[in-house]
């Protein structure tokens, strides 16, 4: 038995691992609270770790990984798994999990039920290596670019998504030392998944629902984020 635990609310996946001695116990006593890795569903697992392989990604042999499937060394340090056991196939997690109640359920929670994106803040200059990361080993395109500066300091973010679409991880890069993405990156000790944005048809229900649950908010934007939003549609 390891102390690894699977949360899901519709298609959401999270998977909390306080295993001693695992690649993410290993991986928070560098970086603190933090995405230690993710998952990918491809078709074929095998080859699509061959083929990030022969294409420069570097293999992750470890015996600490959270499930036994090929996986690659990513964003700094966290892991890529791939996953072709999903949907008709069954589950990843019938080999090593066992499920509370029914099997494989899709509980709907608040009602989040896919994840939307999630965001790598990478250090200056490193923008473009991690944009050749995934256009070359996925066929990964740039949908959105953006060059901000603003009053105090300023960002650029490339937003780049899968060739199916799925996938979607905006870049994001400081123009400074004073930024949010600079702070980010000196307490995390390293570039990584900064936040984890997840779906759902109601936001406004689904984040009562939250709130009703005891779940403390960040501050609201100032007035004029909205005043602008218009501008960046």
């Amino acid at each position: 038995t390891k102390a690894i635990t699977v949360w899901r609310q519709g298609d959401i996946n999270y998977i909390v691992n306080a295993e001693p001695g695992s690649h993410a116990m290993k991986f928070v006593d560098k970086h603190g609270p933090c995405a230690a890795s993710m998952a990918w569903r491809v078709v074929d697992a095998k080859h699509a770790f061959d083929h990030a392989v022969s294409k420069g990604a570097t293999p992750y042999e470890g015996t600490d990984k959270a499930l036994d499937v090929p996986a690659i060394v990513g964003i700094g340090g966290s892991l890529l798994y791939f996953i072709e056991t999903y949907g008709e196939k069954g589950s990843a997690y019938d080999a090593e999990f066992e499920w509370l109640g029914e099997r494989d359920p899709k509980p709907e929670g608040v009602g989040f039920y896919y994840l939307d994106h999630l965001t790598h803040n990478v250090y200056r200059g490193n923008m473009d290596k991690w944009w050749d990361f995934y256009r070359d080993l996925f066929g990964f395109k740039q949908i959105h670019f953006f060059d901000i500066d603003g009053k105090i300091t300023g960002l650029v973010s490339r937003a780049i998504t899968s060739p199916c679409g799925k996938i979607r991880i905006p870049l994001n890069e400081s123009k400074d030392e004073t930024s949010q993405i600079a702070e980010y990156l000196k307490k995390y000790n390293g570039e990584g998944i900064q936040h984890i944005a997840v779906g759902t048809d109601a936001i406004y229900e689904a984040t009562d629902l939250l709130a009703a649950n005891g779940l403390k908010f960040m501050p609201g934007p100032p007035d004029t984020y909205y005043e602008m939003s218009q501008d960046r549609v």
